[in-house]
This record gives C-alpha cells, structure tokens and sequence, in this order.
C-alpha cells in the first residue's frame, strides 16, 4: 500500500506521523515537566513543615514513650488545617511508630529512610520518599528528626501530597486544564502539518519539475533527435536534486550525440552500400557485356580482338575481386576479427621494402619516390603485415593522384616517444568539400575509388582502422606547395 503512494505522499504521511509523535511526546513531556515544577514548589514551600510540627511538640514523646492522646491530637489539628499532607511518627530505623490513616490503608509499615538523609543534607528539589499508602508510590515529603532532651528518638515524616491531593489533581486533570492543553498542542501540530506540506511542496517542487521532464523525455518519438536540456546555470554541491538535475541534462546530451553519431553513421552505411553498388554494378555490367560478346561472336571475331576483350572482362573481374577483399578486411577490422601481432622492426627498412612494390607504377609515370628518413630512429612496435598496408595504400593513393613527373615522399622522424610518418604527394591535394568526410564511410569521392586498388575509397578507411589498432590514428595535415599530406604515429618498442 505504501509503495503505491507517491513521494510527495509518503514525505507527507511521515512528516504527519512525526508531528502525531512529537505532539504526544510534547504533552508528556510537559505534564512530566508540570508535575515535578509544581511537587517541587511544594516540597520547597513545605520544606521546614516537618521541623515546625518536631520543634513545636516535644511532648509527643516523653522519657516514657509515645503520647499516643498527643499525636492524635496533632494529627486531627494538621488534617484539618491542610488535608493534603498526611503526618507520620517513624522510629529511628523508620519504622511507622504512629499515623493518622483510617485501619487497613497503609501499604508499607517502614519508610526508607535514605531520601530523608538526602533531604536533610541539601540534594537538589525534588526529593521523593516512599508513601506509606501505597507500596510502589513515591512522593515529594518533609522530615525533621524528633528530639527528647537532645536524643535523637525518631522523626516526623510528613507526606505532602496526600491521596486527597491526588484524587482533586486527577478530577481537575480530567477537566478543562487538561482539554485546554491537549487542544493548544492538537492546534499547534495541525498547524505545524500544514507547514510542513507547504515546505515540503515547495521542496519537492523541482523533483517534479525533473520528473516532468523525464516523462517529457520519454514520451518522444523515436524518429526524431532526443531533446537536449540545458545545463543549469550554477549547481550546489549541497543540493542533491540540483545535482540530479545537472547529471540528466547531461545525460540527455550525451543521448542526442550519440543518436546524431548513430545518425550519421548510418547515413554513412547508406552512402557506402550505394557507392560499392555503383562500384560494383559498373566493372560487372562491363564484365557480363564483354563475356557475353565473346559467346555470341566467339567465332567472328579476330584473335586480337578476342585477346582485348578477355583482357578487359579479366581486369573487371579483378576490381570486383579488390572491391570484395577491401569489404572483407574492413568487416573483419571493424568487428574484431583482427588482433594486431606485435613486434620490432626497423620502420626505414618497411618502407624501402614497400617501395620496391611500386618502383615500376612510378616509373611508367615519370614519378619520383623519395625516403626521407632520420637517422638513429628507434624501432617501432606494431604488426608488421598491417603497417605494410597501410603504407601500400597511401602510396598507391598518391601515385593514382599524382601527376606525371611528381613527387611521392615518405617522411619518417623521431617524435613523442615514436616514429612520426608522414606521406605527401605534389598533386592537386583533397579538395575542401571532401575533407570532413575523408576517413569516413560515406567515401562518396570518386577521387579516392579510381584504379583497381582503390577498391570503392574503402582504402582510408582501412588504413584508419588499422592504426586505431595501434592506438595511433591518420589526420590530412595542411601544408602549403604540398598535395595530400597524411601523418600518423607509431609507438616505440
């Protein structure tokens, strides 16, 4: 039932039981604190009671004993004076020696005498004795030690609250005095209950403003950007729903870019699988027409011409073969598939090995392939296989865009810790447009998807993830009188 209740309701339900508690404790408390003010205003006024009835009538013994006509006659005259005390004669052990209670009222037949010492010796008001009438009760009294000639032979033990005393308190209890006090703390916890759902409204106020907005939040539609909420302004350390706050808008704007992320990568997906269509529609219609002419004409036509178009229909077939190599090693890049294998070597000597691959491509088109490298660089770690394609591909890129008679240089030197690599070209650069979306999959550039190993502008991609493997990543640097230049970092062993 109670989880059924909102917060606002419990906070309420509880600040209303607290103020119920605290209102019964309060009536306690003060009809306690009444009652000992008003038994010490007794004891304090009545407090010399005893040693007045002690000094004023030593004959109520005598060298004999108890004159028993004497304390009768003191009891009728104080009883009649002030019926709320009740007199007792104790023996010096305090026993009850004589007293003025009707037959069969006396619960006790001795009195401690302990308090009486404590009485006498000055301890703080309040002093409660023991009553003779009942055989738990314990009251404010006034005592005195009863002397004869000197001697010490007894004491006068005066209870000051007596049971007459007692049963006019309860009837006045049960009256007005009590009603008026219960109805001024009724009244004061109401009014404190109203307070408190005041306060606790206007506490709980932004609460429900948060959780207007998450419900807000919520309820969009999934098609469109989840909104963003602003940051509040300023932020108390000291105050948790502000924090709570703060921490949601944060959280609702770590949600829309991410959902703006997922957006564009899907766009990208959607620009890549339209791209490699194209790319692969193209040599296969190309493929398909040139194997078709050669069945329908296989007999007509000229041994060279055969020869030309089953070169051209082998070339198709090879860029579909790169396109779906490209697409297989990105799939397994992107998910996981590959773990880089780690080991030393010397990065100068990978990139004259990769030069090697392309001296001929360079020399058909009057290119120049430069290694600029350091001397005394450290050896690198990384996966000897993958930082050979990533080479390739940069090198095949910029031999594809380079113009005839360019230049393609290798750079390598010593920074933060590593090896610093940079590969520039001298053709006409990245133009501006393309840039942003260089490393990305929406490679809608052709300039990156020409020749055979281009493979659909995947290559960039490919080389990108392969350094994210290595913690490292390719950014295109600007630099002017230069083409494209790509740098990327590799740690040293």
């Amino acid at each position: 039932m109670i989880r059924r209740l909102s917060l606002t309701q419990r906070l309420s339900a509880t600040v209303a039981l607290l103020l119920l508690i605290c209102g019964a404790a309060s009536v306690a408390l003060q009809m306690r604190a009444g009652e000992m003010q008003a038994q010490e205003a007794i004891q304090r006024l009545s407090l010399n009671l005893a040693r007045q009835i002690a000094d004023n009538n030593s004959a109520l013994l005598s060298p004999a004993g108890l004159d028993d006509a004497a304390v009768h006659g003191l009891f009728d005259k104080l009883m009649s004076v002030n019926p709320s005390v009740e007199v007792y004669l104790l023996a010096p052990d305090g026993h009850i020696a004589a007293h003025a209670a009707p037959p069969g009222r006396l619960r006790r037949d001795r009195v401690d005498l302990l308090p009486v010492r404590a009485l006498l010796g000055g301890a703080p008001l309040p002093v409660l004795g023991d009553d003779p009438r009942s055989d738990v009760a314990r009251k404010v009294f006034s005592a005195a030690p009863l002397k004869v000639d000197g001697r010490e032979r007894g004491w006068v033990y005066v209870v000051l609250i007596g049971q007459e005393h007692e049963a006019l308190s309860r009837h006045l209890a049960g009256g007005g005095v009590l009603r008026t006090t219960l109805w001024s703390v009724a009244l004061v916890a109401v009014l404190g209950l109203l307070a408190g759902l005041v306060a606790l409204r206007w506490i709980t106020r932004p609460l429900r403003e948060l959780i207007a907005e998450v419900r807000r939040f919520e309820t969009r539609d999934g098609a469109q950007e989840p909104p963003a909420l602003a940051l509040p302004p300023a932020v108390d350390s000291r105050d948790e729903i502000s924090q709570l706050r703060q921490a949601f808008a944060q959280m609702t704007q770590r949600i829309a870019a991410q959902w703006r992320e997922l957006s564009a990568q899907d766009q990208q997906r959607r620009e890549l699988v339209a791209n490699i269509s194209h790319d692969l529609r193209t040599p296969l219609t190309s493929l398909h027409g040139y194997l078709e002419t050669l069945r329908l004409k296989a007999d007509s036509l000229p041994e060279a011409d055969r020869r030309r178009y089953l070169d051209i229909a082998i070339g198709q077939s090879r860029k579909v073969g790169a396109l779906a190599q490209a697409l297989f090693e990105l799939a397994r890049l992107e998910h996981g598939g590959v773990k880089p294998a780690k080991e030393a070597f010397a990065l100068g000597d990978l990139v004259q090995d990769v030069f090697q691959k392309f001296e001929l491509a360079a020399e058909a088109r009057g290119q120049r392939l430069v290694a600029d490298i350091a001397p005394e660089l450290p050896v690198v770690e990384a996966d000897l296989g993958m930082i050979e394609r990533v080479l390739t591909n940069l090198l095949d890129n910029a031999i594809r865009h380079t113009p005839q008679a360019g230049e393609i240089t290798v750079r390598l030197r010593r920074a933060d810790g590593g090896v610093e690599v940079q590969v520039s070209d001298s053709g006409p650069g990245v133009p501006e447009a393309l840039q942003r979306t260089l490393f990305t999959r929406s490679a809608a550039n052709s300039r990156w998807r020409e020749g055979p190993e281009a493979a659909g502008g995947l290559g960039l991609l490919i080389v990108r993830r392969i350094l994210q493997l290595h913690d490292s990543d390719i950014r295109l640097v600007e630099q002017p009188g230069a083409g494209a230049v790509f740098r990327f970092r590799l740690q040293a062993a």
